[in-house]
């Protein structure tokens, strides 16, 4: 079994710096919140955590530029990719965000990846975010039953009062999209991020509370049947 590992700088005396690997999957889960490790199934696609064997399929999806078209970060080069895939393991171990990939089950295959982020058990909230996919996936209903799949896990098993979701200002199918599933509209967080490029990113804000699960758990289901 292969494993991906972190390098550890241990201070020794006189000044000696050894330096000792750390394996992604021995790092501790620390957030007691989420249970680790966590499977989400469906009808069409399973939510499983993501692992470092995931990385090669994740990378080849990746590398379609068409992806990235809104996220303030581009991850179609192999540098940037292995960079965002390690830092997810580090905030898992820290308990701030849950990464998971979406398995295609009827082909057997990865096509993309989702995540619980900005875990505040402490509150009872997270969001849900960094949701892609293999284009060739687009408008199929895989999107609409990965968020089914994590809004009922939270509403129904965290016992969340608060699921937030947030997209770019300027993407206007997405900001539809989550209006369709419910949720709320709570306004532009302006310069919320910056760009690869340098330009600021404004972002709209959206909300699922939990006295609005119910309701927007039947949109849900509805909006599946066209599917």
């Amino acid at each position: 079994m292969t494993h991906s590992f972190l390098l550890i700088f241990e201070a020794k005396e006189a000044g000696a710096i050894r330096c000792l690997p750390f394996f992604y999957d021995k790092l501790p889960h620390m957030n007691p919140w989420i249970p680790h490790p966590i499977r989400l199934d469906g009808d069409t696609v399973t939510l499983r955590p993501l692992e470092e064997t995931h990385l090669n399929t994740l990378e080849a999806i990746a590398q379609d530029g068409r992806i990235w078209e809104f996220y303030p970060t581009r991850l179609d080069t192999r540098e940037k990719f292995r960079t965002a895939f390690r830092t997810a393991f580090t905030e898992r171990s820290r308990g701030t965000q849950y990464p998971f990939v979406i398995f295609h089950r009827r082909e057997k295959r990865l096509i993309g990846s989702t995540r619980f982020l900005d875990l505040r058990p402490e509150h009872r909230k997270l969001e849900i975010g960094w949701t892609w996919l293999d284009p060739a996936y687009w408008g199929s209903g895989v999107n609409l039953e990965c968020k089914l799949l994590l809004l009922t896990e939270c509403f129904e098993k965290l016992g969340t009062i608060r699921v937030q979701l947030k997209t770019d200002e300027t993407n206007i199918r997405s900001r539809k999209a989550i209006e369709k599933i419910g949720g709320k509209f709570e306004g532009i967080l302006r310069n919320d991020m910056i760009r690869d490029n340098g330009t600021f990113r404004n972002s709209a804000y959206f909300s699922i509370l939990t006295e609005e699960w119910d309701q927007a758990k039947k949109l849900l289901l509805h909006r599946r049947r066209d599917y």
